[in-house]
């Protein structure tokens, strides 16, 4: 086996592939890449049991075969070379010849037999996406995202499919996140999925990094493949039952307040600056057509600001995780935003008042 591959067009696909890694594995083969080449074509694959990435690239070769090589080594060798230079790679026994011009490398291998590869025969159920609606589903939604919860299902991101829609719902226990798109869904299967934390965030990179018009799904039991282009990532599916998420979006309130968006993320990214640093609780007083956003730290300093809003609701005074309402109202590119608060005790229900497209919940801090 003889690969002869510009860096230009290998560096790319190593990046990608390199991210889908785990440091932490115990397996040595692991930290390698597959190249298998076939009829003119190279796949280059990367996993760590839970998440794969294959790469397809279309070179030249002597022969048909596979190897094994370390992957952060070769993205190395390849970032260091001179751009457009040009990399031979070939088998030696158990070890890889790469050169480059008057540079060599032997790095050792392992056999490729070893490496580990995704099962996808059960991935029965077909469905196309328009990729850029599928990124901006996760992109407003996945950072309500757990991560490392004990409870392991809320370390994903729920996605359901129905007859003429797709909905992307993330929590993790004290604010909540839902987005909808329209869907013509042509084979008129219902989905309820929950993509890993990880997979969600490298099926992102995926997606952003490409320009095709429509992404290919494939779902099967405890499993999904993802096609985007030349590359195709397969993602083991979080089991467990993913909470009613409906029973928690609270209904729209009589006391609600619009606010102009820009404004109040000031305001409170302003407030915020003498907020418990461990907590950052930031206490909101309603008045009619007014909030005023206050803070509080140990170290007894204070912040307060006013802001005109359309109000007319109940006085109220009710807290929250700051940090919450920020991620909320940079999410959102509405230019104003409406706060739906029905007591200091429930829920804040956050929306764009002329999209239903998308519902946050933040969840109230006792102050």
């Amino acid at each position: 086996m003889n690969i002869q591959i510009p860096t230009n067009i290998l560096l790319p696909v190593l990046q990608s592939s390199a991210s889908v890694l785990d440091r932490k594995h115990n397996q040595p083969i692991l930290s390698n890449l597959l190249l298998e080449f076939n009829n003119g074509h190279l796949l280059i694959t990367a996993t760590d049991l839970e998440l794969e990435l294959s790469s397809t690239l279309d070179i030249t070769s002597s022969e048909d075969g596979e190897l094994a090589i370390p992957a952060r080594k070769l993205l190395d060798i390849c970032r260091a070379l001179p751009a457009e230079s040009k990399l031979k790679i070939s088998k030696q026994e158990n070890q890889v010849k790469i050169t480059s011009g008057k540079s060599r490398f032997m790095l050792s291998t392992l056999p490729a037999k070893e490496f580990p590869k995704m099962n996808d025969e059960d991935h029965t159920q077909k469905l196309e996406i328009d990729r850029v609606s599928l990124i901006n589903l996760f992109m407003n939604t996945n950072f309500a995202m757990a991560s490392q919860d004990v409870r392991y299902y809320l370390n994903g991101l729920l996605v359901e499919v129905t007859n003429n829609s797709i909905r992307t719902v993330a929590t993790d226990g004290h604010r909540l996140a839902l987005a909808d798109v329209e869907f013509s869904n042509k084979n008129s299967i219902d989905i309820s999925i929950i993509i890993p934390r990880k997979g969600v965030l490298e099926l992102l990179k995926l997606l952003a990094g490409s320009d095709e018009k429509n992404v290919s799904f494939s779902i099967g039991n405890n499993g999904i493949g993802v096609t985007v282009g030349s590359q195709i990532m397969k993602i083991k599916l979080l089991e467990g039952n993913f909470p009613d998420y409906k029973r928690v979006i609270p209904k729209e309130s009589n006391n609600f307040m619009l606010a102009d968006r820009e404004e109040l993320k000031s305001v409170l990214t302003r407030t915020s600056i003498l907020s418990n640093e461990k907590f950052r609780g930031i206490r909101l007083t309603l008045n009619e057509n007014l909030v005023k956003a206050i803070a509080h730290n140990p170290e007894k300093e204070e912040a307060e600001e006013d802001l005109e809003v359309k109000y007319t609701g109940d006085d109220l005074e009710v807290g929250f995780n700051v940090a919450y309402l920020l991620d909320v109202l940079g999410i959102l590119k509405c230019k104003n935003v409406r706060l739906d608060v029905i007591d200091a005790n429930s829920s804040c229900l956050i929306t764009d008042p002329e999209k239903s497209d998308a519902k946050y919940v933040v969840m109230p801090m006792r102050l």
